[in-house]
């Protein structure tokens, strides 16, 4: 089956999933990702159910992004990190029902200006996590995939490189096929990196591909319009614009398209 190619729903937009799946799909993509946390933050956010009734009338297919703003399954504080925990098996549970391909899900962060002690019992707690995460995942048969994140001056993230990535992956213990990998080339390039030694060294675990550019400088979710190379080399199953502006989107695909005007309105 040939891969998706589709857009991430942002909170920014102020548009409701019903006229994002419409604008997607008149641009010519057949996919939408879903940041279950940025669905929160619309007052007409559709349940699962109708996520996937609308999914079926538009033809597209659905990935879920586990909440990463106000949530850190690697976080050193327990209770933080099981409500983390709870939040990406609900956000597997939404996935299920509405009939999605994966879930994104982030490896945790910790400050660097804390105790080494602190942050390497930070990374433990993120292992266990993901442990807990990926396990419910068989249960609900929907893959997690571990997304390869940007470097941060402020805070040490697990999964910035292959070989931190792999890490990760290799001391959770779960069949491959529930434990997958989110490549992000913008992320890969802004730390110096090439998305080509993601695919080397994880290959067809790489289930979800994220697309944006930055000139190397800042993590900018800039368009991309040259994803095509991309798509034929990195052998993902959804692959998915992450922009900033919802007319970002169809200047990724190169058409003339009039966004959705957003239905709430607030400060920029």
């Amino acid at each position: 089956m040939s891969p998706r190619l589709g857009a991430a729903m942002d909170v920014r937009f102020g548009v409701t999933v019903e006229e994002f799946m419409r604008y997607v799909t008149d641009v010519g993509l057949d996919h939408v990702e879903f940041k279950r946390e940025y669905l929160a933050g619309h007052p007409n956010t559709p349940d699962p159910d109708a996520v996937r009734e609308l999914a079926e009338r538009f033809d597209v297919s659905v990935t879920y992004h586990a909440p990463f703003r106000d949530w850190n399954v690697g976080s050193y504080d327990e209770t933080v990190r099981q409500d983390s925990v709870e939040r990406v098996k609900r956000t597997l549970d939404d996935a299920a029902t509405a009939g999605a391909e994966a879930v994104v899900v982030h490896g945790g962060s910790v400050p660097e200006r804390y105790p080494e002690w602190v942050r390497e019992r930070a990374r433990e707690n993120a292992v266990v996590s993901l442990a807990e995460c990926a396990e419910y995942a068989q249960l609900v048969d929907v893959p997690l995939c571990l997304e390869n994140q940007p470097l941060d001056t402020e805070k040490r993230r697990h999964t910035t490189t292959p070989t931190a990535l792999a890490e990760m992956l290799d001391a959770v213990d779960v069949p491959e096929k529930y434990l997958g990998v989110t490549l992000d080339v913008g992320h890969a390039k802004v730390n110096g990196g090439d998305w080509r030694t993601f695919v080397d060294r994880f290959g067809d675990r790489i289930r979800v591909c994220h697309l944006h550019d930055n000139d190397g400088t800042a993590d900018q979710h800039g368009p991309l319009s040259e994803y095509r190379s991309l798509v034929e080399a990195i052998p993902a199953e959804c692959f998915v614009f992450e922009m900033k502006a919802v007319a970002d989107v169809a200047t990724c695909v190169g058409v003339e398209a009039t966004p959705p005007r957003p239905d709430v309105v607030g400060d920029d």
